[in-house]
């Protein structure tokens, strides 16, 4: 049934739903929610105070939306995954507060019973990105256009992705990490690392998204030690497993043991492993 808007100011303080939009009776929409022309809001559907949700937005499934986001026209979020593994579950889309989606954003749910697509909190996804099933996305994260992030990859705070790539599934990007337009994502980057090509390889650290991060006001922040251990970990004749026991041998800051951390599990059983570095 379609609540029109008199119908959700008895119940809700500010909402706004256009008359050609369509709310499920059952879905929840918390103060100064607006939904526009068009729009599609299923049952089991959350969302939170502040939230603006565009023209010809479709919203579906048992998903959560937080505080403030922008979800701007045309955008799809909670259908069923693109995996022929899935079965009709009622999985979930959790979606944190302050999010941007660009035009043509899409989402989508995870594949089994008690699974969850995971998107945190200060995010930008822009036009056309798609996010794949199972997908975990941290806080404070830019996608360019046409990002496309295949099922079951982790992407962590911070980490910047250049347009028009793709992310195989299971991989890992870390903290801070860049990847350059157009780069085949096919293997982990790890935290603070630039990387870019066709196949995607570790250029170096990131610099200048540590320097515009503020990290290097940070009192437990060494650059230095950071480079050494990133030097020792890709750059070293040595097999990687042999470099990442040596330096963590080493008296290392909370950074740099995020590095080795990473990559510890990176290169675990079952892991395909960070990219290779490029041969400057």
């Amino acid at each position: 049934m379609e609540i029109k808007n008199t119908d959700l100011k008895s119940r809700f303080n500010g909402v706004k739903v256009h008359p050609n939009a369509f709310v499920d009776s059952s879905a929840e929409l918390h103060d100064g929610v607006t939904i526009a022309q068009g729009a599609i809001v299923g049952p089991n559907v959350i969302i939170g105070q502040g939230t603006a949700v565009g023209p010809n937005v479709v919203i579906e499934g048992k998903t959560k939306i937080g505080k403030n986001n922008r979800i701007f026209p045309n955008v799809f979020i909670g259908l069923e995954p693109q995996d022929l593994k899935y079965q009709g579950a009622p999985t979930e889309v959790i979606i944190g507060d302050n999010n941007t989606f660009r035009e043509c954003v899409t989402i989508n749910k995870a594949t089994n019973e008690g699974e969850k697509t995971i998107i945190g909190n200060n995010n930008l996804l822009m036009a056309y990105a798609h996010i794949g099933h199972n997908c975990e996305l941290g806080n404070g994260i830019v996608l360019s256009n046409s990002v496309q992030i295949a099922g079951h990859v982790i992407v962590e705070d911070k980490a910047i992705i250049g347009g028009c790539l793709g992310i195989h599934q299971f991989v890992h990007i870390g903290f801070l990490a860049m990847v350059g337009g157009m780069t085949r994502v096919d293997r982990d980057v790890p935290p603070f690392c630039l990387a870019e090509g066709h196949p995607g390889k570790l250029r170096g650290l990131n610099r200048v998204g540590i320097k515009r991060s503020g990290l290097l006001n940070n009192k437990d922040f060494d650059l230095k030690l950071l480079q050494r251990t990133w030097n020792l970990l890709f750059k070293s004749d040595d097999v990687i497993s042999h470099s990442l026991e040596i330096a963590m041998q080493d008296r290392l800051d909370p950074f740099s043991s995020k590095l080795c951390n990473f990559v510890k599990h990176s290169i675990a059983k079952g892991r395909r492993g960070p990219m290779p570095t490029i041969n400057l």
